[in-house]
């Protein structure tokens, strides 16, 4: 089973930025921790900044996977064609928040992602992505 886990701009900053907000933890640990304890799936990880290759690594990789996590960061609140990327290649997909999005400013209330994700974690952190998989292996048919 191959599960995605893609993270949106500023992620790579993880355990530098805001730390009061997103913890002290860099997300390269925190993802090598998380394949040896998902050691029954592929996790397949990918970063980027830039919405455009966000969407070419869902279109190129999304049709072979099982599940998709995605914390598309601020993207969240204004792309409408990472959407249509997920829709298209028709995959299980749980958006995760390591902040409580909505504790927060008025704007990050609003996710288009949402629609087309069968669930949302936000606020339990990096734990977060954890159950997002837990929960995308308990629900996927292999392929």
């Amino acid at each position: 089973m191959k599960i995605l886990v893609v993270n949106g701009p500023n992620l790579n900053l993880l355990g530098i930025r805001q730390t009061e907000i997103y913890g002290n933890q860099g997300f390269a640990d925190f993802f090598a921790d998380l394949a040896l304890n998902f050691n029954e799936a592929e996790l397949l990880y990918f970063q980027s900044n830039h919405e455009g290759e966000i969407i070419d690594f869902i279109q190129k990789e999304g049709f072979s996977a099982q599940g998709l996590v995605i914390n598309a960061g601020g993207f969240t609140h204004t792309s409408v064609a990472i959407p249509d990327a997920i829709s298209s290649v028709q995959i299980l997909a749980v958006e995760v928040h390591i902040s409580n999005i909505f504790a927060r400013e008025e704007f990050r209330k609003h996710s288009f992602l949402s629609p087309v994700c069968k669930g949302v974690i936000s606020g339990l952190g990096l734990e977060g992505y954890k159950h997002a998989i837990e929960f995308i292996i308990q629900h996927t048919v292999k392929k």
